[in-house]
Parts: C-alpha cells; sequence; structure tokens
C-alpha cells in the first residue's frame, strides 16, 4: 500500500543567531494539498489573487464552452471569445444586461450549469471571507527579553506580557515549555519539552500588564545551567497565553518563543508604573522592554533608604 501521508516537501532546521529555525513550515504557497486550510491562512493579498484567477478560469471554461456550441449566443459575434467571456462573466453575476443572451437548448443547458456553480462559488468565497474576518486574532504583547534574576531571595525566571487592546482578556491563563537537546541514557538524541511551574499560572482579567515567574529550585529543570549550557543545549522557551476576549466572547490565545540570546541573567525590568502628583498611577509602555543592571538596582535601592 503506498503511502497516503508521504511528505511532498524537505524541513530543515537551522540555527541562526541561537535561535532554531524551521525552513520550510508556515509558508503558506507549500499548503496545496490543504486548500481550506491554505485559503484560511494565506495573506489577504494571496487570498484575493487565488479567487480572482479561480474566477477568471470559470469563466474562460465557460466561454470555450459557449464556443463549442457554435452561434448560440444572440447579440454575440460568431466565433467571439471575448463576448462569450464577458457573456460568462455576466451570468455567473447574475448581472443579466440582455444584450446577449441563449438562443438554443444547448447554450440553456450552459447557462444552467454556470448558474449552479455561481452559487457554489459565491457560498464558498463568502464563507471563507466570513471566517477570515471573524477568526479570534490576540493582541498580547510579549517582553523581548526574558530574565533570571533574584526574586525574593530566590533566583527566578521572568517575562512580561501585556494586552495590546483595550479591553479584557477574561480568565487568562499561561504555559511556559523548556525546550533543549537533551541525549538519553540509550545515546540516543532527543529535543526535550518540559513544562515550567508558574508561581501563578492564571489571572481573572488581563488589562494592562501581566510578569509571569517561574522559581528556579532543585525541583525546576533549569537549576543549576548557565548560559553556556542554555547555549550548548540550544535552549529556548515557549510561551502560551490564552484567555477569552470579551468582546467578541471567543477564546483567543497567544505564543511566543525566546531563543539563548533572548535569555539574560541578573537583570531586572524597568518600571512601568508611575505615581503623579496628584497621586494618580500611569503605565509608561515605552519603557516595557528596557532593562536595568543590578548595579543600577542597588544604587536606587540605596537611595530609598
Amino acid at each position: 500500500m503506498k503511502n497516503r501521508f508521504r511528505r511532498s516537501r524537505t524541513v530543515r532546521i537551522a540555527n541562526q543567531d541561537g535561535r532554531l529555525v524551521i525552513h520550510g513550515m508556515g509558508n503558506w504557497y507549500h499548503l496545496w494539498r490543504d486548500p481550506y486550510h491554505l485559503l484560511l491562512t494565506v495573506p489577504w493579498i494571496g487570498f484575493i489573487g487565488i479567487v480572482s484567477v479561480a474566477y477568471l478560469l470559470l469563466n474562460t471554461v465557460f466561454a470555450l464552452a459557449y464556443l463549442v456550441g457554435g452561434d448560440c449566443l444572440e447579440g454575440a459575434r460568431p466565433g467571439s471569445f471575448t463576448d462569450a467571456f464577458f457573456f460568462s462573466v455576466q451570468t455567473l453575476a447574475s448581472i443579466g444586461y440582455g444584450a446577449i443572451h441563449p438562443k438554443n437548448f444547448y447554450a440553456n443547458c450552459v447557462v444552467t450549469l454556470e448558474a449552479i456553480a455561481s452559487l457554489l462559488l459565491m457560498a464558498v468565497v463568502t464563507g471563507l471571507a466570513f471566517a477570515r474576518f471573524s477568526r479570534p486574532i490576540a493582541k498580547v504583547l510579549f517582553s523581548k527579553f526574558i530574565i533570571i534574576t533574584t526574586h525574593n531571595r530566590q533566583q527566578t525566571l521572568m517575562f512580561r506580557v501585556a494586552n495590546e487592546r483595550h479591553n479584557f482578556i477574561l480568565e487568562s491563563t499561561a504555559q511556559v515549555y523548556l525546550i533543549m537537546d537533551e541525549i538519553t541514557a540509550e545515546g540516543d538524541f532527543m529535543r526535550r519539552i518540559q513544562e515550567l511551574k508558574l508561581l501563578r499560572h492564571r489571572t481573572p482579567s488581563l488589562i494592562l500588564t501581566w510578569t509571569i515567574a517561574h522559581q528556579i529550585d532543585a525541583d525546576s529543570p533549569l537549576y543549576g545551567l548557565t548560559t553556556l549550557d542554555l547555549q550548548h543545549r540550544h535552549a529556548a522557551i515557549s510561551v502560551l497565553i490564552d484567555g477569552v476576549d470579551e468582546t467578541v466572547a471567543y477564546k483567543i490565545t497567544a505564543r511566543h518563543s525566546y531563543n539563548t540570546a533572548e535569555i539574560i541573567f541578573d537583570r531586572q525590568f524597568e518600571d512601568i508604573i508611575h505615581k503623579a502628583e496628584n497621586g494618580d498611577r500611569y503605565f509608561d509602555y515605552s519603557r516595557f522592554h528596557q532593562l536595568r543592571s543590578i548595579e543600577e538596582i542597588e544604587e536606587r535601592n540605596v537611595d530609598l533608604l
């Protein structure tokens, strides 16, 4: 039996600036074997292009069908592909100018088939367009770096996320995974995925920012690892954020990954919450990605004392 799931393309994994990049995946033009998924994921310019080409090809097929019938269109020039093509366009779109119309049984049969094709085409394209517009998309901002620093006297991995929309993401949950190379006891190579336990993995509503933290204790997969260890094992940290968008009541999911170059030791995030003279508090998102060193932290603590 032939393998029905034989892949028609090659997937290559490369290391680029500390990040593992999978070449051959995520490219919409490689998805012709799954046209529905292709039409949902292709960029809008590609979607419009595919629909336009399909529309022109369908009209070309019916124009040729009218030409096969000879002089079967009243008002059209005999043998004119242009007249047959534009009559097909008018029929497919249910325009019906009346300047050209079928004059025998054969032409009426072709018009009937084209009317059925028109109904199917419009239904499919309308459904696909609606599915693309209604597909929930999260607008979650992730900090550029993930830090490993001391927090409450314990080494902790931390990063920040923020909701870029002016609404709530209800019942937001976070999942964080450490992915790195490993050699098993039998000497086999594998890419191991381990979930990192978070200090708080759920928040009732995400409207401003959320600092997500994992305590690196003896039970943590990161315990005792240095920057060189992470680089040597091509470590990456994958993050999944999901919740319910209160505006449309749809579940949304956002994902992000950090490579070893984006895992920073002995730094802390700049404060983004500030207090005005009148007591009001405001968020300064221009500092969302900024880090400060341990020396700056110690100097600020001395000033506060």
